[in-house]
């Protein structure tokens, strides 16, 4: 069996197990002391404002979704997904919490954190990008084998990862919501200092996608153009050692001729090189 192949069938399975076990409607009432956090939670940041957003909202209306859970004794809980709906339930003081309860195996627990995040978009696009590539890496699959797994694109997967090129500083700034995965998408590529300064503009400015988009094609654009006549300058001195001369204008270069033979002398020329 393939290792890509093996990857999505891990995956099946574990999406199978984890829709009927929460299909099953065994919610128990746990005691938050026995539930440890699932050390494979791709999920790092959590937003302490948003956290007792939460926390208040369950106060007034009780926990409308348990938390999922994995069994594996009497006093020993793993969290598989809810860990902002746990943390905000500590936040009240409370000691008990609803939870459905899974008996799926623990070698999936990788793989059910991240189903359950990307299906509810709980992860920021370095929290993804990092968990993706535990995945290549623990599986030894190619990028389109994951994206075979996942049900995703294979651009999809790509562009994901590439955002683990951005300077640390910047990632940062994603985890932390200061900058979009629209906005970080325009930075990849760029070099760093560039990456910085466009990084800082963005938070400082408060600049949009399409303001970013257009001062990276301000950024490009002189350097190209430099990169060229620079190309056509070094193409004119080499005809000049060819014993040719040659005028130029911007990125155009112009050979004149008076007779054939010159011509034909710079075709045998070109020829050895």
């Amino acid at each position: 069996m393939a290792l890509g192949k093996g990857l999505s069938a891990l995956l099946d399975d574990a999406q199978f197990d984890y829709d009927r076990e929460l299909n099953s409607n065994k919610v128990l009432d746990i005691n938050l002391s026995y539930i440890k956090a699932n050390p494979f939670q791709p999920r790092k940041n959590f937003d302490e404002s948003a956290l007792k957003e939460l926390s208040a909202s369950i106060k007034e209306h009780g926990l409308i979704q348990p938390i999922v859970v994995l069994k594996r004794s009497e006093k020993d809980y793993l969290l598989i997904a809810g860990e902002r709906r746990m943390r905000a339930t500590k936040m009240l003081g409370k000691t008990q919490i609803k939870a459905i309860v899974l008996s799926t195996a623990e070698k999936n627990l990788r793989e059910l954190a991240l189903i359950e995040n990307i299906q509810r978009e709980n992860l920021n696009p370095i929290e993804l990008a990092k968990s993706l590539k535990e995945l290549i890496s623990e599986h030894d699959i190619t990028q389109e084998e994951l994206a075979s797994s996942l049900k995703k694109s294979r651009t999809w997967v790509t562009n994901t990862l590439r955002l683990l090129s951005l300077d640390e500083k910047t990632q940062k700034l994603i985890e932390d919501k200061k900058i979009s995965s629209g906005h970080a998408k325009v930075l990849v590529g760029l070099s760093k200092n560039d990456e910085k300064m466009l990084a800082d503009s963005i938070v400082g400015q408060n600049l949009s996608v399409r303001d970013t988009e257009e001062l990276v094609k301000k950024i490009k654009k002189p350097k190209s153009a430099d990169e060229l006549n620079s190309g056509v300058l070094k193409l004119k001195n080499r005809f000049k050692e060819l014993g040719f001369s040659s005028t130029t204008s911007g990125n155009k270069i112009t050979l004149s001729f008076k007779e054939l033979k010159e011509i034909d002398k710079l075709l045998a020329k070109l020829s050895k090189v």
